[in-house]
This record gives C-alpha cells, structure tokens and sequence, in this order.
C-alpha cells in the first residue's frame, strides 16, 4: 500500500515506538520539504472500521522541523490520547494514519468559518478547543463550534475567541 510521506513518517515513529521503545530520529529518506519547514501537525489515528483510536497534535511547531512534529504526535496519539488505552503492537496493520499540517492560525469570527475548509480554534484564558476541518458528521458552522467549546469547557455565552487554520492532509 501506497502512503504520503508523513504518513510514512508518522507509521515509522509509531512501530518502532510500540514494538521496540525507540523513539526514532529523523530517517535519513525524508524529503528536504518536511526538514526546512517548521508547523503545527496532528496524527489522527482510525481502526480498520473507521473509529477513532488516537489523535493528538500542536497548533504551533514545538519541533525544530515538521518531519520531527509528526513524529512526537504520531508517538503521542498511540501512547497519550487520555480517551484511549495505548496502541499495542497486534493493532498497528490495522491502523489507519492521517496527517494534518497545519497553517498558523488567524484570529477569526463566526463568519469567517467553513466546516469543511478551516479547523477551528476557541480559547478563554487558560481554556482552549481544537477541531480539525473536514470531520465526518461535522457540517455546519454551529457544530463544528459547539464540539470546540465542550472540549474547552467553555459555554456558548462565555466571551471567547476564535481562530482558524488550514490543513494540508496527508493519509
């Protein structure tokens, strides 16, 4: 099977992370594109089913390039996703691998918002919510916004802001 770059990336992290504890450097084959480039990112991980089993990410670059990013997350979102147990080396064939570079994200308001184009980002103080774009079940502006919010635990009639980003996806 055929896989993207940082998907190459991301499955390379995880399998040597779950089967032999190492966390890998950057491999010698990844292309000067992800080396010269600093972004956020997130691994989403599905079952063979199509259910979420991890996904984790960050808004902005905490790495020294993106090839590192997608390789901290892909670590993260099969050992550290608080809403599942770890990856287990017996689940890895069946694991689906999506990547989302992220472009820095822009103060925004409500209209300026699209589901199906920009993720979203709502924060209060220490408070914030993220969601990707383009979800399965996602398709409105106000649910989009209302997931962001209950995973800030912020309320609707709270003054928050609101910022979007873009995302290259790679599978």
């Amino acid at each position: 099977m055929y896989y993207s770059e940082p998907v190459r990336i991301a499955r390379c992290a995880m399998e040597e992370f779950i089967r032999h504890g190492v966390l890998i450097g950057t491999p010698d084959w990844v292309s000067e594109e992800f080396l010269s480039k600093r972004a956020g990112c997130f691994v989403s991980l599905h079952t063979s089913n199509g259910s979420l089993r991890g996904c984790i990410g960050t808004i902005y670059p905490l790495q020294e390039n993106v090839a590192l990013e997608i390789i901290q997350n892909a670590i993260s979102a099969s050992t550290k996703d608080p809403r599942f147990p770890p990856v287990e080396a017996s689940e890895l064939a069946d694991i689906d691998v999506s990547v989302d570079i992220l472009s820095p994200p822009e103060r925004t308001t409500l209209s300026g918002l699209d589901p199906k184009k920009y993720g979203v980002i709502v924060s209060l103080g220490y408070r914030k919510g993220v969601l990707l774009p383009d979800l399965e079940g996602v398709d409105t502006i106000q649910k989009q916004l209302s997931i962001a919010l209950r995973k800030a635990g912020i309320r609707e009639s709270e003054d928050y802001s609101i910022f979007r980003f873009s995302v290259e996806r790679y599978r």
